[in-house]
């Protein structure tokens, strides 16, 4: 239904809808303290309480107070262990309804939280304002002990262990206690023999994810950490903390017996061997022990006859390296060591030790059978063949 007057036309439809307007405005309740509008006096009533610092309603057990009968509600059920929101895909309960409509995030893929500078999306707010810090360098939590900052308080918490010396996670097989719960469950593995993390390569299994990435690194041939000083790159980062000691020249680790330092542990605790006469790597063919492993496999050449390292100008193999870069002097006709009493030059220092015995006469080589001397071990054994009715030809120089 409708009049015109003129150019000037009116409608019910419209003067219902300014009836509807001004009905809302009627509705419409501000917040004094902040503008903030509520469609009902109730809830404006509520909020206003922020402001002001009231809370009506306490907590019989505790004595916490709070703005609402709702939120005092909620906050009971701390003391009460009730849990009334149940998951419907694993029976999980929550105290809160909002914590269990996060938690459905796992069952859903849901992830309605992202980042605006790299895209990573999130189930939880929380998780993305915890990330955000990576972009922003904000570390908001700090040790009272040493000052160290965190971008997470659970980090923070853990750390502050190293201070406080709590390990609250203690192994039931063997004792050992961990202030961290993921560093104890993974230590746990060692005794079930449970490696989860399986490489799709080669088979080969780990305990933990990070040792898996690090493995497959060997079928990449990744090596992302790169040494400033040199450009050489590492496929883990110990390793290149390892190298960089050989530009700094630092050597951590020393020896408390001798005073001798060292700049890999490895190294450090190879050479305490030396002091405590430890030798752990023991042969198998002739049960001779040795204080290093890779000691140990060069002499178990003997018993193989492997020789791995091969001259690339003779031919000649080796089953040293060692053995190999001294071989490849004569190619090059390099002699390093010379003597300090003559001048000659030799491409050993076993050499130059050797020839040394001409200027000093000693002959450290005694035969057990007439008592005479000698300077080289080679020359003792062709004079022992003497004795034993051989053919001292059948020796050669390098035996």
């Amino acid at each position: 239904m409708w009049y015109s007057d003129g150019d000037h036309v009116e409608t019910f439809s419209t003067s219902r809808e300014q009836q509807q307007e001004d009905h809302r405005a009627k509705r419409s309740h501000h917040c004094p303290h902040c503008e903030k509008i509520f469609a009902f006096l109730s809830k404006l009533k509520i909020h206003v309480k922020i402001h002001t610092g009231e809370n009506p309603y306490s907590c019989t057990d505790c004595g916490k107070r709070f703005t609402t009968s709702q939120s005092l509600t909620v906050h009971q059920r701390v003391h009460t262990g009730e849990k009334p929101y149940s998951c419907s895909e694993c029976g999980k309960r929550f105290s809160q309804q909002i914590h269990l409509q996060i938690h459905q995030h796992v069952h859903t893929g849901v992830k309605p939280y992202s980042c605006t500078e790299c895209g990573k999306r999130f189930s939880q707010q929380f998780h993305l304002q915890i990330h955000q810090h990576v972009h922003t360098g904000v570390k908001p939590y700090s040790c009272s002990d040493c000052g160290k900052t965190f971008s997470r308080l659970d980090t923070l918490k853990t750390h502050e262990r190293i201070h406080t010396g709590n390990n609250p996670y203690s192994c039931s097989d063997c004792g050992k206690t961990f202030s961290r719960l993921d560093t104890f469950k993974i230590h746990e593995r060692i005794h079930t023999g449970e490696n989860p993390y399986s490489c799709t390569d080669c088979g080969k299994s780990f305990t933990t994810s990070g040792t898996l990435t690090i493995h497959q690194r060997v079928h990449t041939g990744e090596k992302p950490y790169s040494c400033s000083g040199c450009e050489k790159r590492f496929s883990q980062h110990i390793h290149l903390q390892k190298h960089k000691r050989l530009h700094t020249g630092e050597k951590p680790y020393c020896c408390s017996d001798c005073g001798k330092s060292f700049s890999q542990q490895n190294h450090f605790k190879s050479h305490q061997r030396i002091h405590t006469g430890e030798k752990p790597y023991s042969c198998s063919e002739c049960g001779k022990s040795f204080i290093r492993l890779e000691i140990l496999k060069c002499h178990q050449r003997i018993h193989t006859g492997e020789k791995p390292y091969s001259c690339s100008d003779c031919g000649k193999s080796f089953s040293q390296l060692g053995n190999l870069k001294t071989h490849q002097l004569i190619h090059k006709g390099e002699k390093p060591y010379s003597c300090s009493d003559c001048g000659k030059c030799f491409t050993t220092s076993t050499d130059v030790k050797v020839h040394k015995r001409a200027h000093t006469g000693e002959k450290p080589y005694y035969c057990s059978d007439c008592g005479k001397s000698f300077a080289r071990l080679y020359t003792l054994k062709t004079h022992q063949c003497i004795h034993k009715g051989e053919n001292p030809h059948q020796f050669s120089q390098t035996n």
